[in-house]
């Protein structure tokens, strides 16, 4: 949802603290000037992807649009970071920190912002794959402790067919099919 003021195209006579023009190459600058809404910009390795979120979310915040309203994910705590405050250095935090992190620590802060609209509480455990493989597990162990182990399908890979069937919305068999068929008898 949008306030409006980030799909507003910039004014060709708007001057601008920053020169962007100067700043950034010919590529960079379409797409720091692109005046709103979704755009896809391709790019290889050391072509300036970063450096050309950083100037468009700045140019985005002197264009009025609130600095916490804009969104920069990255895949990396060191480079959320390093972008996070480069778009500071360059807006002079004008109108507060632009909102940003890696794509798992912004789900995170949302998933916990509204656990209660989910049926959770705010102290929800997130399992990563290793613990989640562990409780399988267990849950193993503990429901099936006579099956012999060479007929009981790996912890992982349990986890992976389970994962497959939340996923997808695909029914158990169709996800044995593709991943285990030798437990399909067994289901």
């Amino acid at each position: 949802m949008t306030d409006g003021r980030a799909l507003r195209p910039p004014r060709p006579d708007r001057r601008y603290r920053v020169d962007y023009a100067g700043e950034l190459n010919a590529e960079q600058l379409r797409v720091v000037m692109h005046p709103g809404g979704p755009m896809l910009a391709l790019a290889g390795a050391g072509s300036g992807k970063t450096r050309t979120l950083v100037y468009r979310a700045s140019r985005l915040v002197e264009d009025g649009v609130p600095a916490p309203r804009v969104l920069l994910l990255t895949f990396t705590n060191k480079a959320a970071r390093e972008m996070l405050d480069r778009v500071e250095r360059i807006t002079e935090s004008v109108s507060g920190r632009v909102t940003g992190g890696t794509f798992h620590s912004v789900g995170h802060r949302i998933l916990r912002r509204y656990a209660s609209l989910l049926g959770y509480t705010e102290r929800f455990s997130i399992l990563d794959r290793e613990d989640a493989t562990d409780l399988m597990g267990q849950a193993l162990a503990d429901l099936s402790p006579d099956l012999p182990a060479k007929r009981t399908p790996r912890p992982r890979l349990l986890l992976d067919i389970y994962s497959l069937v939340i996923n997808t919305g695909r029914d158990l068999e169709q996800a044995l099919l593709d991943r285990a068929p030798q437990y399909l008898e067994q289901a």
